[in-house]
């Protein structure tokens, strides 16, 4: 058979099959070891997918009591500390706390902004809603399936302005509405009265609602978790009583929290609890007339109280004190300062030059 035959003969067919079998198996080997390339890519990947969690989720600590850590910013040329407040999940009188010296208006581009995003978990059982007026927080503990990591949610809320202060206690949720109209209650109508001006009956669904777009009813008649159509307001004592959340926070909860879910309102101004075995308190100022005291101490040492099988460890007493006197809403380790180091002995210069005397 000569070579014309086999390239240009009845074999061709052959040959080419050959080639083409050939080819075709290198390419499935190309293809199946990019395919393991990529998957071992995307495992590794899909780990840290998994641990990079939304603003304000966390996975619950299997021991322990601290979410979250602190982290630092920089300010565009338009943006309001209040903006980067809620682009980061926190409220006004948390973003003002920590950021003292910044311009609440304009900070500036490229100015640094502390964002406060450690939390100690209230101190009540880990179940549905726990809203603790005091730091001005909610927290949310949503129902996970077998095999789904346990998290906690916590969104930064408004709450009752003085006078009109949220009530505690544990409660559940009612119902959930979308759109909600508002029916200004008796308060609202007096107060227009005492300004020569008439409340209206009922505001609709709209921009002028003050409940925003959802809400949740609790079993405390008249009172509610709901959006607000001035976000300005979260973060501050500056409802009537209900618990205001930012529009797109109570959207993200809304259809997930079921009628019947536990409500748990607190008022816990200090907050202690442990990270491995570092213990950690958090303090805020406390809201109407309580006091710090000798009671405050001994709530806070009870928090920290550990199993009598837990190796005891040295607390800071003398910084929790000064804590409970000025609470600055930060986590802090409550461990012992190191001791100082010895200085060295001074030389005695008349021993020196007697010795050179000599």
């Amino acid at each position: 058979m000569n070579l014309h035959a086999v390239v240009h003969g009845r074999n061709w067919p052959l040959r080419r099959q050959t080639w083409l079998s050939l080819g075709l198996g290198i390419l499935a080997t190309i293809l199946l070891a990019g395919m393991s390339w990529a998957e071992e890519d995307s495992a590794e990947n899909g780990n840290e997918a998994e641990q990079e969690w939304p603003k304000g989720h966390y996975p619950l600590p299997e021991r322990g009591d601290v979410i979250g850590k602190d982290y630092v910013v920089e300010a565009r040329e338009d943006e309001t500390l209040i903006d980067i407040a809620r682009a980061n999940n926190v409220g006004y009188e948390e973003i003002r706390r920590a950021n003292p010296d910044v311009s609440v208006w304009m900070p500036g581009e490229g100015t640094e902004v502390l964002i406060p995003g450690r939390f100690i978990l209230p101190p009540v059982e880990r179940k549905g809603i726990v809203i603790n007026v005091a730091e001005l927080r909610l927290y949310y503990y949503p129902p996970t399936r077998e095999g789904e990591t346990p998290r906690v949610e916590t969104y930064p809320i408004g709450i009752g302005r003085e006078g009109f202060d949220t009530p505690l206690g544990i409660t559940k949720t009612t119902m959930r509405l979308k759109d909600p109209a508002w029916y200004p209650p008796r308060s609202v109508r007096e107060e227009a009265a005492a300004r020569g001006e008439t409340a209206p009956a009922v505001v609709p669904p709209g921009p002028d609602n003050p409940l925003g777009r959802h809400a949740i009813l609790l079993d405390i008649p008249g009172y509610l978790i709901h959006g607000t159509n001035q976000p300005d307001g979260v973060g501050m004592r500056a409802s009537r009583g209900c618990v205001r959340m930012f529009p797109e926070d109570i959207e993200s909860i809304f259809d997930r929290v079921p009628v019947g879910m536990q409500v748990h309102l607190i008022n816990q101004p200090i907050k202690a609890g442990w990270d491995g075995d570092t213990p950690y308190v958090q303090v805020y100022e406390a809201l109407g007339e309580q006091e710090t005291g000798m009671a405050n101490l001994m709530e806070t040492l009870a928090m920290l109280q550990r199993d009598d099988d837990e190796p005891a460890t040295a607390l800071n007493y003398e910084m929790l004190r000064e804590l409970l006197e000025n609470p600055s809403g930060e986590v802090i380790a409550l461990t012992p300062a190191p001791e100082p180091e010895p200085e060295p002995e001074e030389e005695d210069e008349s021993l020196l030059w007697r010795e050179l005397a000599v």
